[in-house]
């Protein structure tokens, strides 16, 4: 059994596609259940991120199990599989830990280095385990992974700027305030104070709707208006608000419009289906805005939803700027300094190395297990064969003559047993493990789990071969990992 990646994220895909694939958290179970039902799919875990899709199946068989993968996401994401797989990318065994050990340091990130993607690993990984959808291969995985990513982070300086795509996109939002403070002529024109002051409106009381109410606390905003579908999860994050010393207040969907009249940013992370800015809700909220004070102010939009929340011709409208994941692929500011990526990813070589010898060494258990179980078959067979031959022996000699073949039997194991588990952690180990069940005769049935690598077939018209090649061919990565 092996781990199997079929993803696409920011790297692969334009916005477009990575909102028709957008996984939702009421989607997840779903798919995950489906997966689950498959032939080929045993455990199963979807990481669904503003800028990726990344489904981990652990399979018995490469291509059943991307054929499998590959119909689950063309069904959800309504796309025909030739423009699915032009955008995908495949990882499989060791290549799969490789890419999510860099996901989870912020190496794939949009914006280099953010921290929230460990979050979001950590709740992908609870949410399968929820649905048991987690065995051992994932455990292990996800939690290497997520152990990966914090020393990344406390190790390197690839964070030091604390950036995420939230701040980035505040950034540019900082920018645009402060040129119209600037043409202005008021004096706070500077962009480090052009949130000082002002109104912010973040839609959305999720993990990103946090993230971006402690940036707009931190960075002086004046007022905080939370706006969600649920009044009691806007009330808790306004509170939240509160604690930065902002004047703070909650709002339902319906009072939107209302909140965007008196807003100056508007950040919107809501993950939901449809837009959730319209170009009629905008448009009344900048007549609302000028009948209450006559203002002609800039209205900038982060749209970090993925489907995008906000309706693409708001962008088009005079005074509102919309900053939106398209947006922040094109930024300079998403880099981390060279030493530091190229530290972070030695840790990652590092760790990759560390995670396979372990998973080599606990593949090789159950052929040791296997081995010292027929060694003690063989002492037990002895032992009968020697009452049926001396059956008037004592029980104290009979007790030391067992106990004393059983310690040579140990002592004959110990030095192989040990040895092996060391050579085990090596690459190419589990031809050691493969000799000790060809030179015992160990049952392949005892030893299962430590089968020597699956051969994927590629035999002609095979039509999973077909998919394997769409899958792997004709976009980033794609030598990466190819099992072919």
């Amino acid at each position: 059994m092996s781990v199997l990646l079929v993803g696409i994220s920011h790297r692969s895909a334009p916005v477009s596609i990575l909102e028709k694939v957008a996984i939702t958290d009421t989607d997840r179970p779903k798919l995950i259940d489906r997966m689950l039902a498959s032939s080929h799919v045993s455990e199963a875990m979807i990481v669904s991120t503003c800028n990726r899709v990344e489904v981990y199946a652990v399979v018995d068989a490469f291509h059943g199990g991307l054929a499998e993968v590959g119909e689950l996401l063309t069904r959800h994401s309504g796309l025909p599989l030739p423009d699915l797989t032009k955008h995908a990318y495949v990882r499989y065994s060791e290549a799969a830990a490789e890419h999510l050990f860099a996901v989870a340091s912020g190496l794939d990130s949009m914006v280099i280095g953010e921290q929230q993607v460990l979050s979001q690993i950590r709740s992908a990984y609870a949410s399968a385990d929820a649905q048991q959808a987690v065995g051992r291969t994932l455990h292990e995985l996800a939690q290497h992974a997520l152990r990966v990513g914090k020393r990344v982070h406390s190790e390197t300086g690839i964070d030091r700027a604390g950036a995420s795509v939230v701040s980035v996109a505040l950034d540019k939002a900082r920018t645009v305030l402060a040129a119209d403070s600037a043409l202005a002529g008021h004096a706070g024109g500077a962009v480090d104070s052009a949130l000082v002051g002002r109104t912010a409106v973040v839609v959305g009381a999720g993990a990103m709707g946090g993230l971006a109410v402690a940036h707009l606390g931190r960075g002086g905003i004046g007022r905080i208006i939370v706006v969600n579908r649920t009044i009691e999860r806007a009330r808790r994050l306004a509170e939240t608000a509160s604690g930065y010393g902002v004047e703070s207040s909650a709002l339902e969907l319906s009072g939107l419009t209302e909140a965007m009249a008196a807003a100056d940013v508007v950040i919107t992370c809501t993950g939901a289906v449809g837009a959730v800015v319209t170009l009629a809700d905008t448009h009344r909220a900048l007549a609302d805005r000028e009948r209450a004070d006559g203002a002609e102010r800039p209205l900038v939009f982060c749209d970090l939803g993925l489907p995008r929340d906000v309706e693409h011709a708001v962008a088009g409208l005079p005074g509102v700027s919309v900053i939106d994941i398209e947006t922040l692929q094109r930024d300079p500011a998403a880099g981390a300094a060279a030493d530091d990526t190229a530290a972070a990813r030695a840790i990652v070589a590092d760790e990759l190395a560390r995670y396979l010898a372990g998973q080599r060494m606990a593949e090789v258990t159950p052929t040791v297990a296997a081995l010292r179980q027929r060694a003690a078959e063989v002492v037990e067979a002895e032992l009968l064969r020697l009452d049926s031959r001396l059956p008037g022996l004592a029980d104290p000699e009979r007790d030391e003559v067992a106990r004393t073949v059983r310690r040579v039997v140990d002592k004959l194991l110990h030095a192989p047993t040990v040895r092996v588990k060391q050579l085990a952690s090596t690459p190419g180990g589990d031809t050691y493990a493969e000799a000790l069940r060809e030179l015992f005769e160990l049952k392949p049935g005892a030893a299962q789990a430590v089968a020597a690598p699956m051969e994927i077939s590629t035999i002609s018209g095979d039509p999973t071969a077909a998919l394997a090649d769409d899958f792997t061919t004709g976009h980033p990565g794609a030598e990466q990992g190819n099992p072919r």
